[in-house]
């Protein structure tokens, strides 16, 4: 089950059910804290618990918080900071992993059903927008935020508010549809990227039986994707076609778009005759710097479920490298 989506799906039941219910929800974080801005749980009267928010001696002492103001008939939202160093004067998580998160401990209450309720019908159709969160309430919009994923602020006075835009933020498009193409779907819709995938044999059984991607096109040549796939900071593109021929086309329809993440699959001597030629040509080094390829981390793999955990890794690592 999608770990995001099952935390809201125990708030909507649980409020459904009258049954006390708290998220937690780590609204900052700093260093290599285990608890991630983002990470969310949910926990109930009844013992029943979804998601984390970071796990180990930190996360089992919240959850014990938890239970314990539920059981307050008028508990309020608070936030705590957690530093996990045991030499910190003070706010010791009792972990030693360096870094420190602060923690939001939000009961549920009755109004708050109708904005969970959206919540989780966004998800559930793969949607995407704001969930907000203070002490005055809980709320969600459709309407993406600008800039950062995530903004919290905190006044001297105490007074808190988080912004979080939930759903898909990152579009990866594959283009081919075979077995690789098939294996790295199924991987990266896991990891929380919207699969679209292009294949030029509409009739290929690997395309057709794809069942991960969030959207499949047909084309009738690769070079419409200069038309099909936008420019912007999170649109990945893994070229992974049948052939040189194709891969060309498909790279040339792309090369001076504006992406995230532009990989091509292949041998290092097919990437090394293809920058080779484009060198030939006089096409833009700058331009060239920027591919990924071969795509993937040289992990010595040879199966497509092998090349797609390479690639998974990759583009991972692009997604969650420190803005500059």
């Amino acid at each position: 089950m999608n770990r995001a989506l099952a935390v809201w799906q125990l708030i909507s039941a649980s409020l459904a059910d009258e049954v006390p219910v708290m998220l937690l929800q780590v609204v900052g974080s700093q260093g290599s804290s285990p608890g991630r801005q983002g990470f969310r749980m949910a926990v109930n009267a009844r013992g029943e618990m979804q998601g984390s928010i970071g796990g180990g001696i930190m996360e089992h002492k919240f959850v014990q918080l938890a239970r314990e103001r539920l059981t307050q008939s008028a508990a309020e939202p608070v936030v705590r900071r957690q530093v996990h160093n045991k030499t910190a004067p003070q706010d010791q998580s009792g972990m030693i992993c360096s870094g420190e998160q602060t923690i939001a401990l939000y009961p549920m209450q009755v109004a708050d059903a109708a904005a969970v309720a959206v919540i989780l019908r966004c998800l559930e159709q793969e949607g995407s927008g704001t969930l907000t969160l203070s002490a005055d309430g809980l709320g969600f919009s459709a309407e993406v935020r600008s800039g950062s994923k995530f903004q919290f602020e905190q006044a001297p006075d105490g007074t808190w508010q988080y912004a979080e835009t939930l759903g898909l933020r990152h579009h990866l498009h594959i283009i081919g549809g075979g077995h690789c193409s098939l294996a790295l779907s199924g991987m990266m819709r896991q990891l929380n990227f919207r699969v679209h995938l292009y294949e030029d044999r509409a009739e290929l059984n690997t395309f057709l039986e794809n069942g991960f991607a969030h959207q499949k096109t047909a084309v009738g040549t690769y070079a419409e994707l200069a038309k099909l796939i936008p420019a912007g900071p999170g649109q990945y593109v893994v070229i992974m076609t049948f052939g040189y021929r194709t891969d060309d086309v498909a790279l040339r329809a792309l090369l001076t778009k504006e992406l995230r993440f532009l990989g091509v699959l292949g041998s290092g001597k097919k990437i090394e005759k293809m920058l080779a030629d484009y060198r030939a040509e006089g096409i833009d080094e700058a331009l060239l710097t920027r591919l990924h390829a071969p795509v993937g981390l040289p992990i010595h793999s040879q199966t497509p479920e092998e090349i797609a955990v390479s690639i998974a890794a990759q583009l991972i690592a692009v997604r969650n490298a420190p803005k500059s």
